[in-house]
């Protein structure tokens, strides 16, 4: 379907009448990364079947609620858990949630995901800030009519991951004794894992982590005009690399060895918004 302004109105308008605070910061938690949702304070917690025009999460390790309330002092909105095109999703349902939160009042967003290492200089429990993507599952969210009081028809995308918030993530993070990564997502459409020659061909197009999700988000986000940091949870090396299957169980297993530094990394953030 088509979401016309009248649809995030009334999602807004429902979620407005369940909390007490104007979000500032909006957070989408990826696979395994909601242990932060548990760190806010004045919690206000809906599902998202509740929501009218929300879609429904069906992933393990996603939640599947929309969490408002305050982080390091930060009001924030935050989606412990996301939609992804597998489930069966159009692009424009995926990120549905960012248009929300713009009429919330959110004006930056950070958006997580678990992904796969394709620069085989990486580990599983590296944090990567994302400073570029490419879209290989070939769908855009804003494919159809555009609406121009929600953004414009052709926006650009030549800086989509906030040059200055990639600045002060890596900032944070030697402040905490660790180095970021910084390199460039690639989406791919799934569920399937990716095929070792497919990870080549990412690899030589200039990837250097892969996933599921993020870019449908990032897209509606930039068209809304709001700033976007977004780091991934280098899960797993991706296919090819070692000589093991890949599965959902050592992504869930990775995020829970690396919450603590990802929680520190995510609050150390907010602390300089």
């Amino acid at each position: 379907m088509r979401y016309s302004r009248v649809h995030i109105k009334e999602a807004a308008e429902f979620i407005q009448g369940k909390i007490s605070i104007q979000p500032a910061v909006g957070l989408i938690l990826g696979s395994g990364l909601g242990v932060i949702a548990e760190e806010i304070q004045n919690a206000v917690s809906i599902d998202y079947e509740n929501i009218p025009h929300f879609p429904v999460s069906t992933v393990e390790g996603h939640a599947g609620k929309l969490i408002i309330g305050v982080l390091n002092e930060k009001p924030v909105v935050v989606m412990a858990g996301r939609f992804h095109l597998y489930e069966g999703h159009e692009p424009e349902k995926v990120s549905f949630p960012i248009r929300v939160m713009k009429e919330l009042g959110v004006g930056t967003i950070l958006v997580t995901n678990a992904a796969g290492g394709v620069n085989e200089s990486y580990d599983p429990g590296d944090l990567m800030v994302i400073k570029d993507h490419i879209n290989l599952m070939f769908k855009n969210p804003l494919v159809g009519p555009n609406d121009p009081e929600l953004g414009l028809r052709f926006p650009d995308m030549s800086t989509a991951y906030d040059p200055e918030l990639r600045d002060l993530a890596k900032q944070v993070a030697r402040e905490q004794g660790f180095s970021l990564r910084e390199g460039v997502y690639a989406a791919v459409l799934g569920p399937s894992y990716e095929t070792p020659a497919e990870i080549r061909m990412i690899r030589t197009l200039g990837g250097d982590a892969v996933g599921m999700s993020t870019v449908p988000e990032v897209i509606v986000a930039r068209h809304a005009g709001i700033r976007v940091l977004g780091i991934s949870c280098i899960s797993n090396m991706a296919a090819g690399i070692l000589p093991q299957p890949l599965s959902h169980e050592e992504v869930m297993e990775t995020a829970e060895r690396v919450k603590e530094k990802f929680i520190g990394l995510v609050k150390g953030i907010l602390d300089r918004l």
